[in-house]
């Protein structure tokens, strides 16, 4: 007959199978868990790491962007910082200090016409240029050069000859007035005398040579006329 034992002593067995299954199923939930957090703490490391990235290049371009318009403000107030010598932009334009026309090297000894050319004349030869100028009016010197002779003359009364800058010789003659002396250096231009009559003249002018070395008196109209000058034209 069977035995019955009282409930107080009977032992509450969970079966190993039951066990294990629960285990197991505890153990694949943690592992779910675990590479979910896994997972979003890499997701965190990488946002983290881009923002760092981000963060490290985005100033930098930024600063470089902004560091020429920083610097023409800070510029803009403060007035120490205008440099006159910096050269001007691009689109600006550059103001160049006023410079006067060349100098020139040749210039027409007085202002008047020409009465008389190189050639014969009067059964006689005419070995320079008259200028029928009024009486007192300037002479100038018509190259730069140095005066090597002024004073009496004879036939020209007073004269002026100035070593030119090409050599040759510039003879000024019947003059009323001389302004300058031997030895002076003068420059295209300079006044040296004033017109006159003096000598054998038939009234005020000047009369001008031209002495070549090794070649003697030479027409000076063609002479003008190589240094860029028409004597023969006066608008006046």
């Amino acid at each position: 007959m069977p035995v019955t034992l009282p409930l107080p002593l009977r032992k509450l067995t969970v079966p190993s199978i039951g066990r294990r299954r629960v285990t197991t199923q505890v153990v694949a939930t943690t592992t779910a868990l675990c590479a979910g957090f896994g997972l979003l703490a890499a997701g965190a490391d990488s946002d983290n790491e881009n923002i760092k990235n981000v963060a490290a290049t985005a100033p930098a371009e930024q600063v470089a962007d902004d560091a020429p318009a920083a610097e023409q403000q800070a510029h803009s107030h403060d007035p120490a910082a205008w440099d006159p010598n910096k050269p001007a932009a691009d689109n600006q334009p550059v103001a160049f200090p006023f410079l006067p026309p060349p100098r020139p090297t040749t210039v027409r000894p007085v202002d008047a016409v020409v009465s008389s050319g190189f050639g014969p004349r009067w059964g006689a030869n005419h070995f320079g240029i008259d200028f029928a100028g009024q009486q007192g009016v300037p002479i100038r010197s018509v190259t730069d050069g140095v005066v090597i002779e002024a004073g009496p003359a004879t036939g020209f009364g007073l004269w002026v000859r100035v070593q030119q800058d090409d050599g040759t010789v510039g003879v000024y003659g019947h003059m009323q007035d001389i302004l300058v002396h031997v030895g002076q250096p003068v420059r295209a231009g300079d006044v040296i005398a004033t017109v006159g009559s003096r000598g054998q003249s038939t009234g005020p002018h000047l009369h001008y040579e031209v002495h070549q070395p090794g070649v003697g008196k030479i027409d000076p109209q063609p002479w003008f006329a190589a240094r860029g000058l028409d004597v023969m034209n006066f608008p006046g």
